[in-house]
């Protein structure tokens, strides 16, 4: 009998320097079992002054850093940091078991080949000796939670092909759901695995079950990204929000109770009613399954009143901000050669392949957004004669490589002189990519970095960004200007697309 499979695997740990994370690579290190090719731990501490203090330890480990910008943004700094065929995501305060690294392995090489993530077990320790408060309970239903990063393998390649998690979740709160959903669109499953992680219960303040309401603004992205049933795909109870709208409009009727008009006085006293009894249910609902202390009690009187509110106001910050940024395209083409990768004239050497700076990381932005990506290249050289096909090809399958998954790329084999419908200017190319992807034309937007680009784009009904280069004529930018949209950089027109959405 063959000896089992053992996969490359690496460990990404974002953190924020929390003691815990310590602990954690202590346990990580002392784990039976084939240990990761490397540890990335990702600093995201806003404006660090002091380097974190880590004890030295036998494995490869390293730390990069991510400016503050959330775990997302941290998680994506990881695995991008990474070459290993699996990347195990751990949060800065679990604690694998003993066994974890063998139980790993083993979840590993029992998965599918259509599996692109394991989840391990989390296992939330509770005091035996009195009831869970509040926090406690909270953290405990980690132990059933779909697909969370306290303890989250995903295959690198889907990582590649989703663009990794979407950096438009702040916190840690719903970016891990987000980017499971994403994956499940792809066709690819989700398993959960035997290896064991413990999550230890926090210790609750008086305010930390309001503080957590701004997770509220979370849901309104995950709402337009997914749709109204996105609750149920990720496994979500109904949530409250209805119950918290109605308790906080009958807050606001309440002071009409001291109106000197019999009418607003009896709507005034309808809302104090109606708030004190939602009030007192909300409160009721989570003192029971709880320890009762007076502290406890305490609590939950204060932050029952409190939660509701919040919640709105969380929840609208979060319609508003959504609204703002506007409708995501239905699709991104670009042009390759100088908007993608450094021209070469008529290259078919894939070793020459050299991408712009700046533009895998803007790509991944993109496909975070679950935008579909495409290519539209003009190659001419095919008809002159300096390339062949299958040279262009090989050279787009190294593009494929170092950028990422494209859901289409168009070439135009013709000359100037051929009388094509597809060659840019032409609208040829954009119609076929936005069919081959499935979505309209007049919903795309071309990047490209010549008026060839920009006219492509509007023949097809489309819109445009051009992002000039050296080869830009002025000509080309000053109609650009009039009639598209001009960036400075690849990495600029993606911000702009995803901030206004477009218009």
């Amino acid at each position: 009998m063959s000896a089992p499979q053992r996969h490359r695997y690496a460990v990404v740990i974002p953190t924020t320097g929390r003691e815990s994370l310590l602990a954690l690579l202590h346990a990580l290190e002392t784990a039976a079992g084939p240990p990761p090719e490397e540890v990335v731990v990702v600093d995201d501490r806003p404006r660090p002054e002091l380097p974190l203090a880590l004890p030295p330890t036998g494995l490869d480990r390293r730390v990069l850093t991510s400016g503050g910008r959330g775990p997302a943004a941290a998680r994506n700094a990881g695995w991008r940091g990474t070459e290993a065929d699996w990347v195990v995501f751990l949060d800065d305060d679990v604690l694998p078991g003993p066994w974890w690294r063998e139980q790993l392995a083993q979840d590993l090489d029992d998965v599918a080949p259509d599996v692109a993530a394991c989840q391990g077990r989390i296992v939330v320790p509770l005091p035996a000796h009195r009831r869970p408060t509040d926090a406690e309970r909270g953290t405990a239903g980690l132990a059933g939670a779909w697909w969370i990063t306290a303890d989250m393998a995903y295959r690198r390649d889907v990582l590649t092909a989703t663009g990794g998690f979407d950096e438009d979740f702040p916190r840690a709160f719903r970016e891990d759901a987000d980017l499971a959903l994403r994956v499940q669109a792809l066709g690819h499953r989700l398993v959960n695995g035997g290896r064991t992680t413990e999550h230890p219960a926090p210790v609750g303040s008086l305010l930390t079950s309001v503080r957590a309401q701004r997770g509220n603004a979370d849901n309104a992205v995950m709402r337009r990204k997914h749709g109204p049933g996105w609750r149920r795909l990720s496994g979500e109870g109904p949530g409250r929000t209805r119950l918290h709208l109605l308790t906080t409009a009958a807050a606001g009727l309440a002071p009409l109770a001291l109106s000197r008009r019999p009418a607003l006085r009896r709507a005034g006293r309808l809302g104090a009613a109606v708030w004190l009894a939602s009030t007192l249910d909300f409160a009721v609902r989570r003192v029971l399954p709880g320890p009762r202390t007076p502290a406890e009690l305490g609590r939950m009187a204060v932050s029952s009143a409190l939660i509701p509110p919040a919640a709105c106001w969380h929840r609208l910050r979060g319609e508003v901000a959504v609204r703002r940024r506007g409708r995501m395209p239905a699709a991104v083409l670009f042009d390759r050669d100088d908007t993608l990768i450094h021209d070469v004239p008529y290259n078919g050497d894939p070793d020459l392949v050299r991408p712009v700076p700046g533009v895998r990381a803007a790509l991944d932005r993109l496909r975070a957004k679950g935008v579909p990506l495409g290519v539209v290249s003009n190659q001419s050289g095919i008809a002159r004669g300096l390339l062949t096909g299958d040279q262009v090809e090989a050279v787009n399958a190294e593009l494929r490589r170092l950028l990422g998954p494209f859901g289409t790329v168009q070439v135009c084999a013709h000359g100037e002189d051929d009388g094509c419908g597809c060659r840019k200017p032409a609208p040829g190319l954009v119609r076929r990519a936005a069919e081959a992807l499935a979505v309209e034309p007049g919903g795309c937007v071309v990047v490209g970095d010549t008026g060839g680009d920009v006219g492509a784009a509007l023949a097809a009904g489309a819109r445009a960004f051009l992002v000039p280069t050296r080869r830009t004529r002025c000509a080309e930018i000053e109609h650009a200007a009039l009639s598209a949209q001009v960036a400075r950089t690849v990495s600029e027109a993606v911000d702009r697309l995803l901030r206004g959405g477009v218009r």
